[in-house]
């Protein structure tokens, strides 16, 4: 397998080839080929990633655990996953169905990095999955890369100093149950400003608060 080489950059070399595979499988490819998708394996790889950056700001910080809670949540954001899975070109790699081909948007990166974490946890233990995360992840760390965890509060004050309404709208809701899409609208006084696609209403929600965000601060 081709990512195979890809994590062998980073000194990862796993011996279940067939996780890695169940790693890399969203559940349309799944459902297509019998397959198990990677849900389980992000489950664990959630925790674990939450679990490293924990560690790393409690060993490397001062702050009070509130501090610490938000600064974790900004490194571990849905946005921030996608970004470090594209750095590592995890998006050529993701299986999906016919449906899905072209749509691989920034939840499934997101999601498919922890569970490729989960695997290199499972297959290789503790040490080593910090050891790859840290490699990927501390450079923004350092750098003070910022990422927003929550782009509806920051909507939501944008849009109280302008002293506008806003308020978010199910567009549509659909795909099998096991599998479900929701589209949101954000509105902005009357006017659509953001889209967003999620697995749940909250998340299509913040992504159409990105939308919205991203279209206001030009």
């Amino acid at each position: 397998m081709e990512f195979e080489n890809v994590l062998k950059q980073y000194d990862i070399i796993l011996e279940n080839k067939e996780m890695l595979v169940t790693a890399l499988t969203h559940s349309s490819y799944a459902n297509e080929h019998h397959k198990e998708s990677y849900e389980r394996l992000e489950f664990l790889g959630d925790a674990v990633l939450e679990v490293i950056t924990s560690e790393y700001f409690y060993l490397n910080t001062d702050l009070k655990e509130g501090d610490m809670t938000k600064l974790r949540a900004s490194f571990v954001c849905e946005q921030a996953l996608a970004t470090y899975g594209k750095e590592i070109g995890l998006n050529k790699y993701i299986l999906v169905g016919h449906g899905q081909i072209g749509n691989i948007n920034d939840t499934i990166i997101a999601d498919v990095f922890e569970s490729v974490l989960g695997a290199i946890y499972l297959d290789l233990g503790f040490e080593k999955a910090k050891e790859y995360c840290n490699k990927i992840i501390l450079p923004y760390i350092k750098g003070n890369y910022h990422f927003f965890s929550d782009y509806k509060s920051a909507l939501q004050e944008m849009v109280q100093t302008d002293k506008e309404s806003l308020s978010y709208i199910l567009e549509k809701e659909e795909g099998p149950a096991h599998d479900r899409t929701f589209t949101v609208n954000v509105v902005i006084d009357g006017i659509v400003y953001g889209t967003g696609i999620g697995k749940s209403k909250k998340e299509a929600e913040q992504q159409a608060a990105l939308d919205a965000y991203k279209k206001r601060a030009k």
